[in-house]
């Protein structure tokens, strides 16, 4: 399976107002802290690949009087991931190859990765609102450290890429977005070269 997404900046209040007038339908919001890992084996910066943990949450999950989890975000994570993102496939957005599954227990996926050699290489948290239009997710993002970012992405198989993509782009365009202003650097990347500013 491979994902298709395009990305821009863009402010949320706005968004939601555009979302709103095209009749979105609001699917949820969550709260997801991804933990991107280091191979042992080669460079996922040279070889444009990603390996990562996401832990997720309801963002009511989250608040007071909620265990926590072993990283003090609060609230016990409702469901963990490992997801596994190959190179990018196409200029025009940010397209690649994806593999995810659930697993069971976090600690234990964290103590696979160890194991194996694979060592923490950054974490990005957001907040997530994630909408339906036209046959698209739409998900208004807030990034720690970076911005407000809206996303849409869709799933096709190789042959349906560049129809996927049109697509995209067009429901960026709808929502009076600038489908040129798109951005294919990875909340990852993005937070890695703020980083590397300061």
């Amino acid at each position: 399976m491979y994902e298709v997404e395009v990305k821009v900046r863009a402010d949320h209040a706005a968004a939601e107002a555009a979302l709103e007038r095209a009749g979105a339908t609001r699917v949820d919001a969550v709260v997801q802290e991804d933990t991107y890992y280091d191979a042992p084996h080669r460079d996922f910066a040279e070889t444009d690949e990603a390996l990562r943990i996401r832990r997720e949450w309801e963002p009511e999950a989250a608040g007071d009087g909620v265990d926590t989890d072993s990283d003090g975000q609060g609230g016990s994570p409702a469901t963990t991931r490992i997801t596994y993102k190959g190179p990018l496939l196409e200029a025009e957005s940010k397209s690649r190859e994806e593999h995810e599954t659930a697993v069971l227990d976090a600690d234990a996926a964290v103590g696979i990765f160890d194991g194996l050699g694979f060592e923490p290489a950054a974490t990005v948290r957001k907040e997530r609102d994630h909408y339906r239009l036209d046959g698209y997710t739409v998900t208004l993002d807030r990034v720690d450290g970076l911005d407000e970012f809206v996303e849409v992405e869709t799933e096709t198989d190789d042959d349906s890429i560049e129809a996927a993509r049109d697509g995209a782009l067009a429901v960026l365009d709808s929502l009076g977005l600038d489908p040129d202003a798109q951005i294919r650097t990875s909340y990852l990347g993005l937070l890695l070269e703020a980083d590397a500013q300061q």
